[in-house]
């Protein structure tokens, strides 16, 4: 595969820990790819000699739907305009969205019209990290990586009870139906079973068409099926988990366009660590109580000015010189909002990312910091910028859907720093530990 940069993946994350985990998916195909913070500009793109993939970790997750709107209609343009091969709206593998927070359906909308995508696809499920989608309805695992209980999304203990979006219709159809008005077909496990040349029976009269996916081996056939409908010249607009990039990249692989990539370097200990939480996740809960358990200080943020009209009555802060102090200690810190009473939205996102960002960028500029975990789907994306982070290169795979990335930042306090941006639903109670250490799963 050439570099043109010419790309022949772009994705737009609608936050930055599922951009960063599409960003694993697609390195891990061998791609050489990187993860910005805005679209690119060509210049942006060169200077990373080689580029095959890039992604944008936008923000849209927990944005009202006028302004996803308007976000995605500036950053398709500009990616538009590099003529990449495929180009894909990365969303959570539960696909969080309502019609008026992070409406997925308004993505659909706007990601047709600008690439002229005739049947946009939608991929369902993502077997790897734990989403199966069958006939149609989304089934997920109680946390990434680990070996947590599935259930139907509607009524899984974390999402069905998720504080911005809860999960309340499993049937994805269904549930996109409500932001969209184009009609949405189905290609299911048993259309699966037949060749990719017979799939379009299954979607005469529809604008999109949601594909089943139960077993990673199925993703090769999908990731045929989307090349053979990225034709000419012409922009595929995709939708789905990063099971679009495993796909994509399946085939990729298989037809020797890429090799995929195995041989990772093992970035070893990194103490002290700082981990910064934004996430109310039932599955981030354990993982920080397991830290505590285990030595990590505690610096609960708190709230402030709580019922002024700024923010949405939303205020914290932080206790800035405890973490300082013990990062100087070597302690490891853990930054959460877990005693914060109120339940996030999307302004509450940007006030608690905007917090630890800073936090973040206050700590690396004081101290010798080699490592840093930010949990939290919503927050992420306010998080990383206000670090002042532009963009990310995966270093290596220590939790599915979680990689460790490099950071590029004009902040030489930031820039090479490594970080971590993992969801609410990923990993095992021992998260933080297995960041701590360092260690290549087996």
């Amino acid at each position: 595969m050439q570099s043109k940069a010419q790309i022949q993946l772009a994705f737009y994350g609608d936050d930055f820990t599922g951009s960063t985990d599409a960003l694993e998916f697609i390195s891990r195909a061998g791609a050489k790819a990187v993860l910005f913070i805005e679209p690119p500009s060509e210049n942006e793109l060169n200077a990373f000699p080689g580029l095959q993939a890039y992604g944008v970790a936008g923000k849209t997750r927990a944005l009202p739907t006028d302004q996803v709107e308007q976000a995605l209609n500036a950053a398709f343009t500009k990616m538009k305009a590099g003529a990449p091969k495929h180009v894909h709206y990365k969303v959570c593998s539960t696909f969080d969205s309502s019609e008026t927070i992070g409406s997925i359906g308004r993505a659909i909308d706007v990601g047709s019209e600008i690439f002229g995508t005739g049947v946009v696809p939608i991929v369902g499920g993502t077997p790897e990290l734990g989403r199966y989608c069958v006939f149609g309805n989304l089934f997920a695992r109680m946390g990434i990586g680990s070996n947590g209980d599935i259930f139907r999304l509607d009524r899984h203990p974390s999402m069905s009870k998720h504080p911005v979006t809860p999960a309340n219709e499993s049937d994805l159809r269904l549930h996109l139906q409500k932001q969209t008005k184009k009609r949405i077909g189905l290609i299911d496990v048993l259309q699966l079973e037949k060749e990719v040349d017979n799939w379009n029976e299954a979607i005469d009269g529809t604008e999109a068409v949601l594909i089943d996916a139960l077993y990673n081996e199925q993703l090769l056939k999908i990731g045929e099926w989307l090349e053979k409908e990225a034709i000419g010249d012409k922009t595929l607009f995709s939708v789905g988990s990063s099971a679009v990039e495993m796909a994509i990249g399946s085939f990729w692989n298989r037809k020797g366009l890429l090799s995929a990539k195995d041989g990772w370097a093992e970035p070893g200990k990194a103490e002290p660590l700082l981990v910064l939480s934004g996430s109310y996740s039932p599955v981030t809960a354990g993982q920080i109580k397991w830290a505590l358990d285990n030595g990590f200080v505690e610096v609960a943020l708190e709230e402030e000015n709580f019922g002024t009209n700024e923010a949405n009555g939303f205020g914290v802060t932080c206790d800035i010189s405890t973490v300082l102090s013990s990062i100087h200690r070597g302690k490891n810190v853990i930054v959460h909002s877990r005693n914060i009473k109120s339940g996030p939205t999307a302004i509450d996102s940007y006030a608690l990312g905007r917090l630890l960002g800073t936090v973040g960028e206050k700590v690396c500029e004081a101290t010798s910091l080699k490592r840093i975990v930010v949990a939290g789907g919503d927050t992420s994306s306010y998080a990383a910028r206000a670090m002042g982070i532009e963009a990310v290169e995966m270093i290596a795979p220590l939790v599915s859907g979680a990689p460790l990335c490099k950071a590029f930042s004009k902040n030489i306090a930031i820039n090479g720093m490594e970080v971590n941006f993992k969801g609410g639903q990923v990993g095992g109670e021992d998260y933080f530990g297995v960041l701590l250490e360092g260690k290549l799963r087996k």
